[in-house]
């Protein structure tokens, strides 16, 4: 890997302190490990100004956990069923695959929305550029 010229440079003379718990600072260290970049600095930089915060709405959360928990429910009941019984109907199997196609259709959704964030090619702590004339 290619170094730049010092001159590129703006000098970095401003220190942030930020505080976390033994938590926050193993998983900040975790994924600075899983990085594999050298310098801790330039990793904070870099999740700061090209990371992407995802806001999901609480309804959205609210329905999805609904329909899973409906989903699980129905499941755990023709289990008991089958069991009991040693039966296991068409519409209980009708009834999973809605469900689960209730569930892939919002993962889906989901989905689509975060191929649609892309990351920022810009930030401070890319080099100036300079102009030839």
């Amino acid at each position: 890997m290619k170094t730049r010229p010092k001159e590129d440079y703006e000098p970095r003379n401003i220190i942030l302190n930020l505080r976390v718990n033994k938590e926050e600072a193993e998983w900040i260290e975790q994924k600075f490990q899983n990085s594999g970049m050298k310098s801790k600095s330039d990793f904070i930089r870099m999740m700061i100004f090209q990371g992407q915060i995802i806001k999901v709405s609480d309804d959205f959360v609210r329905d999805f956990r609904r329909k899973y928990t409906s989903v699980s429910n129905n499941i755990n009941q023709i289990a008991l069923r089958l069991n009991a019984s040693g039966n296991i109907y068409a519409e209980d199997i009708a009834e999973i695959k809605n469900g689960v196609n209730k569930i892939w259709q919002q993962l889906r959704f989901f989905q689509s929305l975060l191929l649609k964030v892309r990351p920022s090619h810009t930030s401070p702590a890319q080099p100036k550029q300079t102009t030839e004339g």
